[in-house]
C-alpha cells in the first residue's frame, strides 16, 4: 500500500522550471531575427560574446540575471547560425546553367526509388530522383556534374494494365520501376523548378531544394538505358531494399485499397493514395493518422516498452531497446524530418525518465526543438516542425497539467480503494467520489458479492475516466491547432473531436497489429492471418468513421488566411491557456475558454477581404498553361472566370483548383465567391473548378455552350449537389455585378453545338465600370473574334488575350476594334506549344498594347476606375 502523504504530495509538487524550453524559444527568436533583421556576421558574434561574458560574471551574483543573459546570447547565436547557413550552398546547382532547353545525354544513379502514377494521354508515369554523374551537351561538351534531378519516365499503358497501380516490387507491373543505386543513361531537356507566381503559392522550389533537386527532366521509357553496376551508400541500399520488401509484403497480406492506407499509416508511403482519401482525412481532422507522425512513433514506443517490461527487463534495457526500435522504424520509413523529430523527442523523454524526470515533458520538447534547430535552423519555418511542437506543447503544457489535478486524482482514489487513510489526504470532492463508489459497490454486492461488485465498479469508473481523458485531450488539441490548421490548410475541423475520439484508439490497435502481421508475414503467411484480420477490422472502423463524419457538410468548412490580428489573438490565447493550466480551477477554465473562443472565431468569422474599394479589379492568376481570372467589383462582389487545369485528358497529381487557385483566393481573404464562370469545356479551363465550387460555395455558376462532355456534365452535377445555381448566358445578356456591368458578347443562342468542346465555344465577356472596360476572350479564335469585332463595340482598356497567345487568335480586326492599352496573356513558362507566338506579340505591339504575361510576370492585377489603368505584379502585392 502506498504511503498516503507522499502520494498526495506528488500531486502538489510544482512543475520545475523548463530551461530547455526557454532556450529553444530564445534560439527561435534569434533565427527569426536573423532572417528578417539582417546584420553583418561580426555584429552577431560581438553581441553574443558580450552576453556570454556578462552571463558568466553575474552567474554567481544574480542567478536570474545570468540566466536572462544566457537567453540573450542564444538569441544572437540563433541569428548568426541562420545567416551563416543561409549564405552557404544548400545543394549542388552546377547543372542549372544547362537547363536551358538544349538536349542533354545524362548518366546518373537513382537516389530515390521510382513511384508509379497515372500520366496524361493514356500514359503511365514513373517519378524518381537521380544524381548526375556525367552530362554530354549537344555541342559535344562532356562534364562531371553531381546535381540532383527529378526525372519523370513515361510509358504508354498496356490494355491489360490494372487501373490500380501495383506496388513497386511487383515484377508484373507494365513499367519496370528503377531502384536506389541503379545507373541510368537517358536523353532529356532539363528545366528549372518553378513556383506558381501567386501570393500564397506553395514553395515547390524550396520543397525540391530541401531534397537536393536542382532540375527537372522527362524521358520516354524506351530511351532510358540501364547501365551495369550500382552506385551509392550501401546502408541506404539496404534501407531501400527493405522498404520495398515491406511494401510488397503489405500488398500481399491486404487487398489493394487497405494496403494503400497501411502503406501510408505505417511506412509513410503515399504513392497509392488518391486525393479523395486524403481529403476525407483532412475534412475529419484525422489527417495526422493517415501520415506517419509523432503518434506512430509514440504508439510503437509504448507497445515495445510495455512488452519488454512484461518480460521482467529493467528500465535501462527497456529504454535502450525501445529507442533502438524507434530509430530503426524512422530509418525504414521515408518520411524524413517529422518521424526523426518524434524519435528524438521519444529518446530524450525515455532517457530523462531514467534520471527521475519523467514529468518534465515540456522540458523534453524544448531540448528536442533546440537540438533540431541547431542541426537545421530553417526547420523553424516549416509547417511540419511548427505543428509537431505546438501539438506536443498543447498536450504537455495544457492537457496533462489539468488532468493531473482532475482525473488523475480520481484514478489515485481508485488505486487506493482499500485504504481508508488515503482518503484523508484527498481533496474533498475526490474523497466524496470514493465514498459514493463504495456505497454503490455495497448495494451491488447483495447480488454478485463484495469482491465482484468492487471490481466491477472500479472498472466502470476507470473506463469512464479514461474516456474523459481521451475526449478532453482531443478537444484541447482541436482548439489549440485551430490556428495552424486555418493558416496552412485553410480548414476548420469542426468534427475533429468525435472523429479523433474514435479513430485514435483504433489506430492504437491497428499499428501494433499491422507491425505484428508484417513481422510474422516474413515467417509464414498463415501466422500473419490473425493480426492481419485485426488490422483490417481496425482499419474498417477508421475509414468508416472518416468517411461517415467527413460526408457532413459542416465537416468541410474552408477558411481564408487569418489576419495578423487574428494570428496574434490565437497565439496569445494559447500562451494564456498554457500559463493558467496549473492555476486555480476558475483561472484554468478561463484559459481553456480563450482557445475555444479563438477556434470558433477562426471557423465562423470571415477575415476582411484584401481588396481596393471603388475600383474594378481584374487579376490574371498564374495557373501555368491554363486560364483563370478573378474579378472584384467596386462593391466587393467577386467573379472567378475559369480555374485552370491539366492539359489533355489524362489525370494530374496537381488539382489546380485546390492547389493553385484556392490558395491565392484565401491569401486575399476571400472565403466565398459570388459567382464563377466557365468559358468552355477544355480541361485547362475547368479542371480546377470542382474544387473551387466545394471550397467557396458560389451562388451561381455561369455557363454558355454545353457540348457533350463528361467533364462538363460532372461539373454541373457537382454544382447542383452543392446548391449552386447554374445559369446559362447568351449573347446580349447584361448582368449588374456590384457596380460593374457584365455584357455577354458570345455565344448567340443559335450557335451550333459540336460533338465535343471546342475553343470557339468560349463565352466572351466585356466588363465595364465608369469609363474603363475589359474584354475577356477565353480561347476564342478567329471566327469568333471577327464576329465580335463586327459588333462595333466601344474600345476597351484591357484585353485578356484569346487562346494563350496562339496564332489562331488575336486577329488584326479584333485588336483594331478593341484598341486596348494593356493586354495580358495567361501562358505556361517555357510551354511545349511555343506560346505566345511571336507574330501575336508583334500584332499586339503594332496595336499599341503593353503586354503582361503570367509566365514572366506571375499573377498580374489591373485596377480600373475610369482613370489610367494601374497594373500591379504579384511580386509587389
Amino acid at each position: 500500500m502506498s504511503d498516503p502523504p507522499n502520494a498526495f504530495v506528488a500531486f502538489r509538487i510544482k512543475t520545475p522550471r523548463q530551461p530547455m524550453l526557454w532556450a529553444a524559444v530564445a534560439y527561435s527568436t534569434g533565427i527569426v531575427a536573423g532572417v528578417y533583421l539582417w546584420r553583418p556576421t561580426v555584429w552577431w558574434i560581438v553581441a553574443g560574446s558580450f552576453f556570454v561574458a556578462a552571463a558568466l560574471y553575474f552567474s554567481r551574483r544574480r542567478i536570474w540575471l545570468g540566466w536572462a543573459l544566457v537567453l540573450g546570447a542564444l538569441v544572437f547565436f540563433g541569428a548568426l547560425h541562420v545567416q551563416i547557413r543561409g549564405a552557404s550552398a544548400r545543394f549542388d546547382t552546377s547543372i542549372q546553367p544547362y537547363a536551358d532547353g538544349q538536349e542533354l545525354q545524362i548518366i546518373a544513379h537513382v537516389t530515390r526509388d521510382g513511384r508509379l502514377q497515372p500520366g496524361s494521354f493514356g500514359e503511365t508515369c514513373q517519378t524518381l530522383d537521380v544524381e548526375g554523374e556525367e552530362i554530354a551537351t549537344d555541342s559535344g561538351e562532356v562534364l562531371q556534374i553531381h546535381s540532383g534531378i527529378r526525372l519523370s519516365v513515361y510509358s504508354q499503358r498496356s490494355n491489360q494494365e490494372s487501373s490500380e497501380a501495383a506496388p513497386p516490387a511487383d515484377s508484373s507491373a507494365a513499367m519496370r520501376t528503377f531502384h536506389f543505386g541503379e545507373r541510368l543513361r537517358f536523353t532529356t531537356k532539363l528545366k528549372l523548378p518553378r513556383n506558381f507566381r501567386n501570393p500564397g503559392a506553395f514553395d515547390y522550389q524550396g520543397y525540391l531544394a530541401d531534397r537536393g533537386i536542382a532540375a527537372l527532366g522527362s524521358a520516354k521509357l524506351e530511351i532510358v538505358q540501364l547501365l551495369p553496376g550500382l552506385t551509392g551508400s550501401r546502408l541506404e541500399f539496404w534501407r531501400s531494399s527493405l522498404h520495398r520488401a515491406v511494401i510488397a509484403k503489405i500488398h500481399q497480406l491486404w487487398p489493394a485499397r487497405e494496403a494503400a492506407l497501411i502503406d501510408a499509416m505505417v511506412l509513410g508511403e503515399e504513392s497509392f493514395l488518391d486525393r479523395d482519401t486524403r481529403a476525407d482525412f483532412q475534412r475529419s481532422g484525422t489527417y495526422h493518422v493517415l501520415v506517419v507522425s509523432g503518434m506512430n512513433v509514440s504508439i510503437l514506443a509504448l507497445v515495445i516498452f510495455w512488452s519488454v517490461k512484461r518480460l521482467r527487463a529493467g528500465d535501462i534495457p527497456a529504454t535502450l531497446l525501445t529507442i533502438a526500435f524507434c530509430v530503426a522504424y524512422a530509418f525504414l520509413t521515408e518520411v524524413g524530418a517529422p518521424v526523426w523529430r518524434a524519435t528524438l523527442m521519444c529518446a530524450i523523454y525515455l532517457t530523462t525518465r531514467l534520471l527521475y524526470r519523467d514529468r518534465a515533458m515540456v522540458n523534453t520538447v524544448g531540448a528536442a526543438a533546440l537540438a533540431l534547430l541547431i542541426c537545421d535552423p530553417r526547420q523553424l519555418f516549416t509547417a511540419s516542425f511548427q505543428m509537431t511542437f505546438v501539438c506536443v506543447l498543447i498536450v504537455a503544457g495544457i492537457g496533462l497539467p489539468i488532468l493531473q489535478r482532475t482525473s488523475q486524482l480520481y484514478k489515485q482514489a481508485l488505486a487506493n480503494w482499500d485504504s481508508p487513510v488515503f482518503a484523508n489526504f484527498l481533496p474533498p470532492q475526490v474523497a466524496q467520489f470514493q465514498v459514493d463508489l463504495r456505497f454503490i459497490a455495497s448495494r451491488i454486492a447483495r447480488f454478485i458479492g463484495e469482491k465482484w461488485s468492487s471490481g466491477l465498479v472500479r472498472i466502470i469508473a476507470r473506463v469512464g475516466l479514461g474516456a474523459f481523458e481521451v475526449v478532453f485531450i482531443s478537444a484541447v488539441m482541436q482548439m489549440g491547432l485551430a490556428l495552424p490548421m486555418a493558416y496552412y490548410f485553410h480548414r476548420a475541423t469542426t468534427i475533429g473531436l468525435p472523429a479523433n475520439v474514435t479513430v485514435v484508439p483504433l489506430t492504437q490497435l491497428m499499428m501494433p497489429c499491422a507491425v505484428a502481421a508484417l513481422a510474422l508475414g516474413f515467417i509464414s503467411t498463415w501466422l500473419a492471418k490473425i493480426p492481419a484480420l485485426l488490422t483490417s477490422l481496425a482499419l474498417s472502423g477508421i475509414t468508416g468513421t472518416v468517411h461517415g463524419l467527413g460526408a457532413f457538410r459542416m465537416a468541410d468548412i474552408r477558411v481564408a488566411t487569418p489576419s495578423l490580428i487574428m494570428i496574434f489573438l490565437a497565439v496569445s490565447g494559447l500562451v494564456f491557456a498554457t500559463l493558467t493550466a496549473r492555476r486555480r480551477a476558475p483561472v484554468a477554465v478561463a484559459g481553456l475558454a480563450s482557445i475555444l473562443v479563438v477556434s470558433v472565431t477562426l471557423a465562423l468569422v470571415e477575415p476582411a477581404q484584401r481588396v481596393r474599394p471603388g475600383v474594378l479589379e481584374v487579376t490574371s492568376i498564374d495557373v501555368g498553361e491554363g486560364d483563370s481570372t478573378l474579378l472584384v467589383t467596386p462593391q466587393g462582389r467577386t467573379l472567378l472566370i475559369d480555374a485552370g487545369g491539366p492539359i489533355g485528358p489524362g489525370g494530374s497529381q496537381l488539382d489546380f483548383g485546390e492547389d493553385v487557385v484556392s490558395p491565392y483566393l484565401w491569401t486575399r481573404g476571400i472565403s466565398r465567391l459570388d459567382a464563377v464562370a466557365i468559358t468552355h469545356g477544355h480541361s485547362d479551363h475547368i479542371g480546377g473548378m470542382p474544387a473551387v465550387l466545394r471550397n467557396f460555395r458560389p451562388r451561381e455558376l455561369w455557363v454558355g455552350l454545353l457540348p457533350p462532355s463528361r467533364a462538363l456534365e460532372s461539373l454541373i452535377t457537382e454544382a447542383q449537389t452543392l446548391g449552386v445555381k447554374v445559369v446559362r448566358h447568351w449573347e446580349g445578356d447584361e448582368i449588374n455585378l456590384g457596380g460593374a456591368k457584365v455584357t455577354v458578347l458570345f455565344p448567340p443562342r443559335d450557335w451550333p453545338v459540336g460533338p465535343k468542346p471546342e475553343n470557339n465555344d468560349s463565352m466572351v465577356l466585356r466588363v465595364d465600370y465608369k469609363e474603363s472596360s475589359v474584354l475577356l476572350e477565353g480561347d476564342a479564335q478567329k471566327q469568333v473574334e471577327r464576329r465580335i469585332a463586327a459588333l462595333h463595340l466601344p474600345k476597351v482598356d484591357l484585353l485578356r488575350v484569346g487562346h494563350h497567345g496562339s496564332a489562331n487568335a488575336s486577329t488584326p480586326e479584333l485588336l483594331s476594334a478593341a484598341g486596348a492599352q494593356f493586354a495580358v496573356i495567361s501562358v505556361g513558362y517555357r510551354n511545349s506549344f511555343g506560346l505566345p507566338r511571336l507574330e501575336v506579340l508583334q500584332r499586339l505591339a503594332d496595336a499599341g498594347a503593353r503586354v503582361y504575361r503570367t509566365d514572366l510576370d506571375g499573377a498580374v492585377t489591373f485596377y480600373l476606375d475610369g482613370n489610367p489603368i494601374t497594373p500591379q505584379l504579384a511580386a509587389l502585392q
